[in-house]
């Protein structure tokens, strides 16, 4: 995920523009004299396949194509968004016990080439463990771990992203110029892309027949603040009850965000919740004072001290004396590898950004954000944070490459488009009105534990699967944990909730060994959540 798309405005939190663009320069000059019919309507390009999961074979049936979403109200009418797709259908299953789980990758504004190509199609690309990936040719294998054992999976990209494009149909440039700002305008947002979403889901449902099937939701990244918005929105707008949502490096509340506290100050907890993240890093890269004989336990105490004395500590703020300054910083040391100084100069609060830049620094490395196994030639030794992330350098051209190639040539869609790796969001509104709440009052921050707390409490059969890796320091293993614990739901409903944890980053697949722990452990909630009789 080279390109952070809303990296000023969300502080790079995590992850041209007009309808279809073709390659060519003439193309895009075209597109202004007047609208793209073809994004009017559905467009379908059916292929079939095989996969071997684990040793049994699948034969499934290809959809690639996109459904076409309307406004609400007076515009339910009007074209809005044309949501690109691919489908795999496991051939011969009964449709009404067969499960269907919706995929899709977070940004937010992102394609879903990442869980598409990297973890459960049918097709994986193969890329170097925790260092860059040589330029092409990409190897593109048969994927052990598709979820396809367990369930039919529709990938699917965000509005303006990959395939899928915002719709400005008017005839006259000037009134379409406006529909598109308009469209920008109630799409790019936390509950517009929400809505768009459900829109989609119930609309593949009908066209699929897929009613009674067993529904599952899988976000990663900002796609879980995605999944918490969807959820109360098919449940409690749509009537659509989910057996289960499966969050992978989940942001439920931005202000438990490591990339942004300097900017709020008072705020202590971001810099708590990362603390196991930066040793674990550190464990990794051998850059702690004494070395521990295994990683997990190692955490158990990390995670202790950040909710216990380093936590008392931030507290205290100014009221903190030296000689208590001078002692958290030697534990901090011990467990980040920081030197004492700096993390005194820091005042003890070190971000993602800072600590990217300096645990390496003394080389002139710069160490991965999205998976801190990975590191890359700083491009400003003297740099305060770091400036780019040498994970996302490393892997993002192999999947976008292989994609590219795998969805002209065996898909046969795209011919002539422009497959964007993000949308070309110049704003995302990150306002967001909790469910409950009177009146048109929006959080200043946003949170949308609410909004899953919500729909687990009016579906209390709800099954919420929460995994992390322990080297993200994109949205740090820890945080997503703190959000779980403080769900407001009754104490009835915490069984709900589930958890796994990887020894590896942001895109817990990267990481082989992960990935088949991913596919194991997914397919087996699946198993257990979908009421099928077996």
């Amino acid at each position: 995920m080279r390109k952070f798309t809303l990296a000023a405005a969300l502080a790079a939190l995590l992850l041209s523009s007009s309808a279809f663009a073709g390659s060519s320069d003439k193309k895009d000059e075209k597109k202004d004299d007047k609208p793209e019919s073809a994004l009017l309507k559905s467009q379908t390009s059916i292929t079939d396949g095989s996969v071997s999961v684990e040793g049994h074979s699948i034969s499934y049936k290809a959809v690639a194509g996109t459904l076409v979403l309307h406004g609400s109200g007076d515009k339910e009418d009007e074209p809005q968004v044309s949501m690109f797709y691919v489908a795999y259908m496991k051939k011969g299953a009964e449709p009404g016990k067969r499960p269907i789980t919706f995929i899709y990758n977070g940004g937010p504004g992102s394609a879903t080439v990442w869980l598409h190509m990297g973890a459960f199609g049918p097709k994986r690309v193969v890329t170097a463990d925790d260092s860059h990936t040589p330029a092409a040719p990409y190897g593109l294998v048969n994927n052990d771990y598709s979820l396809l054992d367990a369930t039919d999976v529709v990938f699917i990209d965000a509005p303006g992203a990959g395939f899928s494009r915002l719709i400005a149909a008017d005839e006259d440039k000037s009134k379409r110029d406006e529909q598109m700002k308009d469209r920008k305008k109630a799409i790019y947002s936390v509950d517009g892309d929400g809505h768009a979403f459900a829109q989609f889901i119930t609309q593949f449902l009908s066209k699929y027949g897929r009613w009674n099937s067993p529904k599952y939701l899988f976000g990663e990244s900002y796609g879980t603040t995605r999944s918490a918005v969807l959820a109360n929105i098919l449940e409690n707008e749509n009537s659509v009850d989910l057996n289960g949502v499966i969050l992978l490096s989940q942001i439920l509340s931005f202000d438990t965000s490591i990339d942004g506290p300097q900017f709020n100050p008072g705020i202590d907890l971001p810099y708590e919740l990362a603390l196991p993240t930066f040793a674990a890093t550190a464990f990794y890269h051998h850059k702690l004072p004494q070395q521990p004989a295994a990683l997990e336990p190692f955490l158990e105490e990390v995670k202790q001290y950040a909710l216990g004395d380093y936590a008392q500590a931030l507290m205290a703020g100014s009221r903190l004396g030296a000689v208590q300054k001078q002692a958290v910083a030697q534990r901090l040391h011990q467990y980040t590898g920081l030197p004492v100084d700096y993390l005194i100069k820091a005042d003890l609060r070190v971000t993602g950004g800072m600590f990217e830049q300096q645990l390496q620094g003394g080389d002139d490395i710069t160490t991965g954000r999205l998976d801190s196994r990975f590191s890359g030639p700083s491009l400003d030794p003297l740099a305060k944070d770091s400036e780019y992330d040498p994970q996302s350098s490393a892997i993002s051209s192999a999947y976008i490459g292989a994609f590219n190639d795998y969805v002209r040539n065996k898909l046969k869609f795209g011919d002539g488009l422009q497959y964007r790796e993000f949308a070309d969001i110049d704003h995302w509104d990150m306002s967001h009105k909790a469910p409950g709440v009177n009146g048109e009052a929006l959080q200043s921050s946003t949170n949308v534990m609410p909004d899953l707390a919500m729909a687990m409490k009016t579906n209390p059969n709800l099954k919420v699967y929460l995994n992390g890796g322990y080297y993200d320091l994109a949205t740090p293993f820890f945080a997503a944990d703190y959000e779980m614990h403080h769900m407001p739901i009754p104490a009835s409903l915490d069984a709900n909730i589930s958890y796994s944890w990887y020894p590896s980053g942001h895109m817990v697949y990267a990481h082989e060994a992960s990935l088949k722990q991913l596919h194991d452990n997914v397919a087996r909630f699946i198993e257990q959540t979908d009421n099928v009789k077996r």
